[in-house]
C-alpha cells in the first residue's frame, strides 16, 4: 500500500507524498466526496485515494433478444456489479471499453481523491514505482477473486469473497478480523453472481457455523482461527 495518508509522516517517502498533496491542492486536482457520491472519472487518468474508501462498480449494456413469430425485439439490459474497494494510499484508473462502463463512488463520507496524468509522475520517480507495485498487487488479488468466482456452490463463492476482502482490508478486533466499513447484501450478491435474498440466507448459515461474525453496524468479521 502506498504511503499517501497523513499517518505516514514517519516513513521515508512522506516528503514526496506531501509534495504531491500540496501540488494537487495547488492545481485543483484534489477533491473531497460525500458518502455514495459518484467520483467524476475519465479513462487515461490516474487517481490516488488520499483518505477514505472508493467503491468500484461495473455495468454492462447487453442486448436480450426475444424472437417471436412476427418480429425480433432487442431490449437493452444493464447489469451492475460490485468490483471491489480502493482504500487510502492506493491508486486506481478507469477503463472505457464498450459495452462495459466502470464507475467510482465514495464508500465513506469525506473520502478524498487526487487525480493526475500519468506523465505527472515523472516528477516523482519513487512514487511512480510505488504506484506500479500497487497495481501489480491489485492484479494478483483480482486473479484470486476470479478463482473464487469459479466455485460451483454459491456459499463457497460467498465465503471466498469475504475472506479475500477481509484479508486485504480487515482490522483486528475482539471478534477476529473485521471489514472496517459496511457492505450491503445486494453489493455482495452482485460481486458473486447471486441475489440479495440468497446472500442474506447464506450469511445466516455462515454465522450459524461460526465461519463469520457480524459486529456493530453490520461489519463482517472472520474469527481469528479462520483467518489464521
Amino acid at each position: 500500500m502506498l504511503s499517501l495518508s497523513d499517518s505516514s509522516e514517519a516513513s521515508r517517502p512522506f516528503l514526496a507524498w506531501q509534495r504531491i498533496l500540496d501540488w494537487a491542492r495547488e492545481h485543483y486536482r484534489y477533491r473531497v466526496f460525500s458518502k455514495d457520491e459518484r467520483v467524476p472519472t475519465r479513462a487515461g487518468l490516474l487517481y490516488l485515494v488520499h483518505r477514505g474508501v472508493i467503491r468500484l462498480v461495473g455495468t454492462a449494456q447487453v442486448n436480450v433478444s426475444t424472437r417471436t413469430v412476427e418480429s425480433q425485439l432487442s431490449q437493452p439490459s444493464t447489469e451492475e456489479a460490485f468490483l471491489g474497494f480502493v482504500a487510502a494510499g492506493q491508486p486506481f484508473e478507469i477503463v472505457a471499453q464498450s459495452p462495459f462502463t466502470l464507475q467510482a463512488y465514495s464508500h465513506l463520507d469525506q473520502t478524498s481523491v487526487i487525480w493526475m496524468y500519468w506523465q505527472d509522475l515523472d516528477n516523482w520517480p519513487h512514487v511512480r514505482r510505488e504506484v506500479l507495485d500497487a497495481f501489480r498487487y491489485q492484479h494478483q488479488r483480482k486473479l484470486l477473486w476470479l478463482s473464487t468466482l469459479g466455485q460451483r456452490r454459491t456459499i463457497d463463492r460467498l465465503l471466498g469473497f469475504l475472506t479475500l476482502l477481509i484479508e486485504e482490508f480487515g482490522e483486528p478486533t475482539s471478534d477476529g478480523y473485521c471489514l472496517p466499513f459496511p457492505l450491503t447484501h445486494a453489493q455482495i450478491g452482485s460481486a458473486i453472481g447471486s441475489t440479495r435474498v440468497t446472500v442474506t440466507r447464506l450469511m445466516g448459515k455462515l454465522r450459524q457455523k461460526g465461519l463469520i461474525v457480524i459486529q456493530g453496524e453490520h461489519l463482517i468479521c472472520l474469527p481469528v482461527q479462520l483467518k489464521d
